[in-house]
């Protein structure tokens, strides 16, 4: 597998990113991941326009926030948004129910990093997800990714809000 170093930084520290990088234009790469209900959710289960926001782990401030910002939005956008992180599914649950999380999907990465191996989020020091955002057209061609370099830093809101706009 395909190892990146420099991209990013974790609390400061230079990080591995295991994956390709992708990009703009590319065909969104399948994946395998599980939803709340340990159900197994691949990218063919989302039709449409996705935002696909990825987190190291919802039970951290700057997670917290941008999933509730995207759930927000969501309400907003004539799209699927997903979020994906390697919490276990049944820490995700709890956490939506807490947090009032009714219109994002959330799904687990922690069996296989599928999703993380395949976009190129997943910190291998680590075994989480790095901080991105991809949005994916109805055809599943990538048209925004954003890997923020300082993973404990927000991602740009209104680019991948508008990104989604643009996308449908």
């Amino acid at each position: 597998m395909e190892e990146r170093n420099g991209v990013v930084t974790f609390a400061g520290k230079p990080a591995t990113l295991l994956g390709p990088e992708i990009k703009v234009g590319d065909q969104a790469p399948d994946f395998t991941v599980v939803d709340n209900g340990l159900n197994a959710k691949t990218l063919k289960d989302f039709e449409g326009v996705k935002l696909i926001s990825v987190v190291p782990s919802l039970d951290t401030p700057v997670c917290d926030a941008q999933t509730r910002r995207f759930n927000e939005e969501a309400a907003k956008l004539n799209a699927t948004v997903l979020t994906i992180s390697a919490d276990l599914p049944f820490a995700q649950k709890r956490w939506c129910g807490a947090a009032g999380i009714d219109k994002v999907v959330t799904l687990s990465d922690y069996q296989t990093m599928s999703f993380g191996s395949a976009y190129g989020t997943y910190l291998k020091d680590l075994r989480l997800e790095a901080r991105a955002i991809f949005v994916v057209n109805s055809k599943n061609e990538v048209t925004y990714v954003e890997y923020v370099k300082e993973v404990t830093d927000h991602p740009n809101y209104e680019k991948a809000i508008e990104a989604v706009k643009a996308a449908q």
